[in-house]
C-alpha cells in the first residue's frame, strides 16, 4: 500500500483542520477506499488542490488505488484548465464544489469535494505512472513532470529519515498541496504516522499563528518569500514553544536572511534546515544539515540519503577539484519518468534512468558542501563578460534588503527590474560599480508588482514582456 498507511494505528490521527476536525488513519483509508470504488484503475484525474480534508484524502485514495492524479491548484486560470483538459483528456476531475465548471452528477462527495466525470476518454497510461505535477516554471505550459511510485516512496523515506521524523511530529501545511515541497510533506510524514495541520489560511493572518499554537505544530516550511514575510512579522520574538524544526526550500535565501535564522535557531535549541530539489526529482535531493546551519551559511548542503551529487563541465566531464563551478547533477532513485507535453507521453517510461542534470550551477567546497551559484540559464554575455542573473539578484537584495528586485535580459544588455523608482539611480550606479562593466549595459524597469506564482516564485517569464524592442 502508498506510503504504508495501513500499518499505523487506526484510531491515530492523521490530520486536523482549521475547524478542529480531525482525520484518524483508519478513517481515511475507509474514505479513499470509497472514493477508489467509484473509479476503474488506471484512470487519470484532475485533482483541483487546496489544504483541506477533501483534497487529502483525495490524494490518499488516488495514489492507493493505482488511480493517477495531475495535482493542479483550485484556482488555475480557467483557459489553462481548459488546454490541460484538451491535451490530456482526464476522465475525472476531483475538486471543491462548482470549481471549474458546471457541476454533473457527483460520483462521490465527502466534505467539500466532489467526484465529477468528464465523459473523456485517456490516453493509455504507463504501468509506474503514479502522479504528474506542473514544474515550478511552467505555469503558462502544459508540461508536467511524470512521477513513479519508487520516486514518491524513496524520496519520502530520504526525507523522513534526514528529518528524524516520528509519529509525534504535527507539521503545519501551509505550502499547497499541489507543490512538490507540499506533497513531500504530507508524504514523509504519512508515512511515519504523523499528524499534519491542514491550513488554507497564509502566514500573513491572524489565525494562522492561532491555529499553529492551538494545535502545537512542531515544524513549519517555506520558501524565500516566506522567510522574508517571517522576518517582517517579527517571528523570532513569537512564543511557540512546540515548534522544533524551520525549513526552507524552493529556491535560495539570501545569506544574511539564512544566517539570522540560523542564529535564531541555535539560540532556541531548534532546526533550521535548509534543503535543495526540483519537481523532476519528486522534490528532495539536498539538505543542510542543521548542526551546519551557521558554519555553512549559503549552503544547500549535502545528497539526501540515497541520492548522489556530481559536477560537470561544459564537455560534460566531471570535476572533482573544490570550487569549480559546473553543471550539477543528481543521481538517485527519485529522479522522475520524464516530461509530458502531451497525451500520448503518459505511456512512456523511464527516460531519466535515475540521472538528473539539475540546469543548477553550483561549486563544492573542500568539505563536500555545495552553494548553487545561478541557474545554467540564467547567464548573459555582457560585452564579453559572464554576468549571473542570480547572483546580481543577490547582491541587490542584499544592499537594498526592503526592494523588491528581480534580473532578467539577453547578451549585452541586463535588466533589473524594481517595484520602487526612488532606486533607479542607485541600483545602476551599485551594479556599474560591483560589476564593472558599463552603465549603458543596464536597464532600470520600475513595475507595480513583479510577477510571481502561488508560492512567491518570481514568474522570468513574464518579464520578458517589458523587454526593450530590438
Amino acid at each position: 500500500m502508498f506510503l504504508n498507511l495501513s500499518q499505523h494505528d487506526t484510531l491515530a490521527i492523521a490530520a486536523v483542520n482549521e475547524d478542529g476536525r480531525e482525520l484518524r488513519y483508519g478513517e481515511l483509508l475507509d474514505l479513499a477506499q470509497q472514493l477508489a470504488n467509484c473509479l476503474p484503475a488506471r484512470s487519470l484525474v484532475f485533482s483541483f488542490c487546496e489544504n483541506t480534508m477533501g483534497s487529502l484524502i483525495g490524494y490518499v485514495s488516488f495514489l492507493t488505488h493505482d488511480i493517477v492524479p495531475l495535482m493542479l491548484d483550485k484556482d488555475l486560470d480557467p483557459a489553462l484548465c481548459d488546454q490541460l483538459i484538451t491535451t490530456y483528456r482526464p476522465g475525472y476531475l476531483w475538486r471543491p464544489f462548482g470549481v471549474h465548471g458546471p457541476c454533473h452528477d457527483a460520483l462521490f462527495t465527502v466534505g467539500n469535494y466532489e467526484l465529477v466525470p468528464t465523459g473523456l476518454e485517456h490516453y493509455p497510461l504507463h504501468p509506474d505512472l503514479a502522479l504528474l505535477v506542473s514544474t515550478s516554471g511552467s505555469t503558462g505550459s502544459p508540461r508536467l513532470v511524470r512521477q513513479s511510485y519508487r520516486n514518491i516512496l524513496s524520496n519520502a523515506c530520504s526525507i523522513a529519515e534526514y528529518l528524524g521524523i516520528s509519529s509525534q511530529e504535527r507539521p503545519v501545511l501551509n505550502l499547497p498541496m499541489n507543490y512538490v515541497y507540499g506533497m513531500s510533506i504530507i508524504n514523509s510524514h504519512l508515512l511515519k504516522g504523523a499528524t499534519l495541520l491542514l491550513t488554507t489560511r497564509s502566514i500573513m493572518q491572524r489565525e494562522f499563528w492561532s491555529f499553529i499554537k492551538e494545535y502545537e505544530a512542531s515544524s513549519l516550511a517555506g520558501v524565500p518569500y516566506t522567510y522574508e514575510m517571517l522576518k517582517k512579522l517579527r517571528f523570532m520574538t513569537m512564543k511557540l514553544p512546540a515548534l522544533k524544526t524551520l525549513t526552507q526550500a524552493g529556491g535560495k535565501l539570501l545569506p544574511e536572511l539564512h544566517g539570522e535564522f540560523a542564529r535564531y535557531a541555535q539560540d532556541t535549541g531548534r532546526d533550521f534546515i535548509v534543503m535543495y530539489g526540483a519537481a523532476e526529482a519528486t522534490s528532495r535531493m539536498g539538505y543542510l544539515p542543521p548542526d551546519k546551519a551557521l558554519e555553512k551559511c549559503g549552503s544547500m548542503g549535502i545528497p539526501i540519503p540515497g541520492g548522489r551529487f556530481d559536477i560537470i563541465d561544459e564537455n560534460g566531464d566531471s570535476v572533482e577539484r573544490d570550487n569549480y563551478v559546473g553543471e550539477l547533477v543528481y543521481y538517485g532513485d527519485n529522479v522522475a519518468l520524464g516530461y509530458a507535453e502531451c497525451g500520448a507521453d503518459l505511456q512512456q517510461g523511464d527516460e531519466h534512468g535515475g540521472r538528473l542534470n539539475t540546469g543548477d550551477m553550483v561549486k563544492r567546497d573542500k568539505d563536500g558542501y555545495y552553494y548553487v551559484v545561478g541557474r545554467k540559464k540564467r547567464f548573459l554575455k555582457i560585452f564579453g563578460n559572464r554576468v549571473g542573473l542570480d547572483e546580481v539578484e543577490l547582491m541587490i537584495r542584499g544592499a537594498f534588503p526592503t526592494l523588491d528586485c528581480a534580473c532578467g535580459g539577453t547578451d549585452d544588455r541586463l535588466y533589473i527590474f524594481i517595484t520602487d523608482d526612488a532606486f533607479s539611480e542607485q541600483i545602476k550606479q551599485f551594479i556599474a560599480l560591483k560589476t564593472q562593466l558599463n552603465h549603458t549595459a543596464f536597464r532600470v524597469k520600475v513595475l507595480p508588482l513583479l510577477p510571481q506564482n502561488n508560492v512567491g516564485k518570481i514568474l522570468y517569464a513574464k518579464l520578458e514582456a517589458y523587454y526593450d524592442p530590438l
